[in-house]
């Protein structure tokens, strides 16, 4: 056999070997490149073309990586309990107000302490509410398209520290013998309002900001915790009035009372950066910022008339439901007197602090329980039993609504104060039911990353609502005293 016969035998015999070991150490170079290809553990971030840094996980901790992938628990709804807290610390300083009336009209304004009929009386309660409410439908709407930059730590600490100061101030109002000069007192009062509302417009539009973040009960949370404000309030209203020797001395520790709910809601907010539950939404929330800045920076600002186009059949839905309730409560119902010698409360300030004040806050805060356990109607119908809640308005007026000097000409029809009572307790239980359905449907109506925008405007349709109801409600006193048959 020749060399070459050799040679063509030897390299048929071994070059099997050779395409093995080729083939072998093609595989392990193929595996060292998958190795160093970054890993991708869900196929949810493969579909977000995420950056290799970004799916390495580089620049973040361990905590911060493990939070990004599982969402926590909320445990002993300790992040629930919060948001509730902050519902009551934002609408303490509007019902410790409202709650007050019988202390300014009575006490403070009253003839018997300032020695003549002070002008402003008739029309005290929408004057205060007006006050209270312009500063805040105005911010609302600027916030949504100039937001306010800046720490939330540092805009919620100020709004905080400003309504305890004021509150301060009003103690120390309530201290002093005033009755030598009651126009100012009066002025002074409705400067701290005006002052009060601008502060916690930033408290509860940055409220509602956070709970927008998270899922959509934490927005009842805090509407539920509105209404537990405005029972709260009631409660120590009419506590303080019997357990004290004075008309001075309930004002002073209701108002004291006042400050330790604003002290504790201050003291709530530092722990929510400390929570897992919280930090994962948070940083969920600031990842889809991130997608939508770099979004705006491509195609302008935020399509804020896309997102309006999109939630204003719920920003109809929220304006409604705050705009009848607003309407009648409190102007017509803080003045609407027994009928009824017969009635189970007959003492004005009592049927007052019951029937008006101590019904609406009970049976709102029940109705903004009940969306924990069903959901009726849905979005596409809602409109409908908040258009024919308006009813309840005329209901109001032909009930015995007397307010002050004012000679009503308009008859009262509605003599019965049990079914006024039964009427006034279903107009609570709708607006607090609504009121958290509305504010719970309008973020899911848009993409999430447009959520927090759709709260704003939510907030906003609210503080709106409230405004024109208190713009109306100017009206009544007007209507019933030149209007009758």
């Amino acid at each position: 056999m020749s060399y070459r016969e050799r040679e063509h035998l030897y390299n048929e015999k071994n070059g099997d070997t050779m395409q093995s070991r080729q083939a072998v150490g093609g595989d392990e170079s193929n595996e060292k490149t998958r190795l160093q290809k970054p890993v991708k553990l869900q196929p949810s971030w493969e579909e977000n073309n995420l950056s290799e840094a970004e799916l390495n996980f580089r620049n973040l901790t361990m905590d911060e990586a493990s939070l990004q992938i599982h969402t926590p628990p909320d445990r002993y709804s300790f992040i629930y309990i919060i948001f509730l807290i902050h519902g009551i610390a934002t609408l303490l300083p509007w019902n410790v107000f409202i709650n007050a009336k019988s202390y300014f009209i009575s006490y403070k304004l009253g003839k018997s302490y300032i020695g003549f009929d002070f002008p402003y009386v008739g029309n005290f309660m929408q004057i205060l509410t007006f006050c209270s409410q312009v500063p805040n439908v105005i911010f609302n709407w600027f916030n949504i398209f100039m937001p306010i930059k800046g720490d939330l730590t540092v805009r919620i600490m100020w709004s905080i520290v400003i309504n305890i100061l004021l509150f301060i101030m009003t103690v120390v109002l309530a201290m002093v013998d005033s009755s030598a000069w009651p126009y100012e007192f009066f002025y002074i009062t409705m400067a701290s309002v005006v002052i009060l509302s601008m502060s916690n417009g930033v408290y509860q539009n940055t409220v509602y900001g956070m709970a927008a973040k998270l899922p959509p009960k934490y927005t009842g949370a805090v509407i539920l915790g509105n209404n537990i404000s405005g029972t709260f309030t009631t409660i120590i209203c009419i506590a303080f009035e019997y357990v004290s020797t004075s008309k001075r001395m309930a004002a002073i520790w209701y108002f004291i009372t006042a400050l330790f709910v604003l002290l504790i809601g201050f003291d709530t907010y530092f722990a929510l950066p400390l929570n897992r539950f919280y930090r994962h939404y948070d940083i969920k929330h600031k990842k889809q910022q991130e997608q939508r800045i770099n979004q705006e920076n491509v195609t302008g600002s935020p399509p804020y008339f896309k997102i309006f186009k999109q939630v204003w059949p719920q920003l109809y839905n929220v304006f409604l439901v705050f705009f009848v309730t607003l309407s009648v409560f409190p102007s017509i119902q803080s003045d609407i007197k027994v009928s009824d010698s017969g009635f189970l409360i007959t003492d004005d300030f009592l049927y007052t602090q019951i029937l008006c004040f101590f019904t609406f806050n009970i049976f709102a805060m029940i109705g903004s329980i009940l969306p924990s356990f069903f959901i009726w109607p849905s979005k596409k119908y809602l409109w409908i039993p908040l258009t024919l809640r308006l009813l309840y308005i005329p209901f109001y007026l032909f009930c015995n609504y007397q307010p002050e000097k004012i000679t009503r000409i308009l008859p009262v029809v509605i003599t019965n104060d049990y079914v006024y009572w039964v009427v006034a307790a279903t107009m609570a239980i709708t607006s607090g039911y609504f009121s958290a359905l509305a504010m719970m449907y309008t973020p899911s109506t848009v993409d999430s990353q447009y959520a927090s925008i759709a709260g704003m405007f939510a907030g906003a349709a609210l503080i709106s609502g409230i405004f024109a109801g208190i713009l109306i409600s100017f009206l009544w006193p007007w209507l019933i005293g030149h209007i009758g048959w």
